[in-house]
């Protein structure tokens, strides 16, 4: 194990699979709410098992998710890029800088960002936000060092847990001013995770500037329960003894059959920690090749020390089986997709290359 140094980790490493996520929570002028999620994958694609991944004729893939949702509307929008193209001066900043577009250059041209502009300050970028974010809390190291088990798999982990937040998403193609608060995960690993691994898992953000993560891993039924908290003093505590309770109706999705429990207890006894989540919104499915996952925005409220608190987060369900009936459907989807990323992505990635060297104001 060796200690996670900062702003050097922050950037890529050669690992069977890496990911840059963000998640968030945002109001307009008129108190309007909202949520995102982005994420960036890296991953070794002859090492890492996702049978669909092979398909590609790489080592590396880059692929990003990304989520808008509009809680007033009960809007979810969804984006999956199953091939991220980098441009050639990504990563070769001493801050982190990934400058990435789909496959579909020329259909619909945009170049994506996630970059460390300063000390504190990060910016992302994608079809459907731009987001300005300042850290302001140090790093939380899960685990305590920032190095975990899951039985038999090993991660590096942390996370910026208090990120102020200001800048625009877009809606129908109209752009609006927001602020609010987020969160980001940078994961690295040399694990083949399989589509048979099942994880429940939190970031909680509490108005009192608390923030917790916490989760349940099982890998052939065996469990692991971690929760690293960050205090308001920037004291980080890291726990087993996490008890996660469904505490309601499964939602169903219309598209796949998988059904998703979406509200939860929380407790973790030995910090006298009790939190209820609800969903904000239900439809809130991802689906990428023959894998389905959960992710969404929650609304939180418990008891921390015998002292009321509330606040927002972000749950993730994965491993929670499609019925088989609809895979055979999402196979043939997939393997078109894939050719159709493929294709494009040989004929143009040396064109947005070059566009975005000439362009890095990042203009569409």
């Amino acid at each position: 194990m060796k200690r996670i140094k900062f702003p050097q980790d922050e950037l890529a490493h050669d690992n069977i699979i890496e990911w840059w996520y963000f998640n968030g929570h945002l109001k307009d002028k008129k108190g309007n709410r909202y949520a995102f999620m982005n994420c960036l994958f890296k991953v070794d694609v002859k090492k890492v098992k996702m049978p669909f991944l092979r398909k590609f004729p790489f080592k590396t893939l880059y692929f990003s998710h990304s989520i808008l949702s509009d809680i007033k509307a009960k809007r979810f929008l969804p984006k999956v890029d199953y091939i991220s193209i980098i441009s050639k001066d990504s990563f070769s900043k001493p801050l982190l800088f990934i400058n990435y577009t789909g496959p579909l250059i020329f259909k619909d041209y945009l170049n994506r960002v996630i970059e460390k502009t300063s000390k504190s300050k990060y910016h992302i970028k994608t079809g459907k936000f731009d987001l300005t974010l300042t850290s302001i809390k140090k790093p939380l190291l899960e685990g305590g060092t920032g190095y975990i088990h899951l039985d038999s798999k090993k991660s590096y982990y942390y996370s910026l847990t208090n990120l102020k937040t200001e800048g625009t998403i877009k809606i129908d193609g109209k752009l609006i001013e927001v602020k609010g608060k987020s969160w980001m995960d940078h994961q690295w690993a040399d694990e083949s995770y399989s589509a048979k691994d099942k994880w429940t898992w939190f970031s909680i953000q509490l108005d009192n500037n608390t923030e917790i993560v916490c989760f349940e891993y099982m890998e052939k039924k065996k469990k692991t329960y971690l929760a690293t908290i960050s205090y308001p003093n920037n004291k980080q505590v890291s726990v087993n003894d996490v008890k996660l309770t469904y505490t309601g109706t499964a939602w169903q999705s219309p598209a796949t059959k998988a059904k998703y429990p979406l509200s939860w207890r929380i407790e973790i006894p030995s910090e006298n920690i009790s939190l209820e989540a609800e969903p904000l919104l239900k439809k809130q499915e991802m689906l990428f090749g023959t894998i389905n996952y959960w992710e969404g925005p929650l609304t939180i409220s418990g008891i921390i020390n015998k002292r009321r608190v509330k606040g927002a987060g972000f749950l993730e369900l994965v491993g929670y089986p499609m019925k088989m009936s609809n895979m055979g459907l999402y196979k043939k989807r997939i393997g078109k997709m894939i050719a159709e990323s493929m294709s494009t992505a040989k004929i143009k990635g040396t064109q947005f290359v070059r566009s975005i060297i000439k362009n890095k104001s990042g203009s569409e």
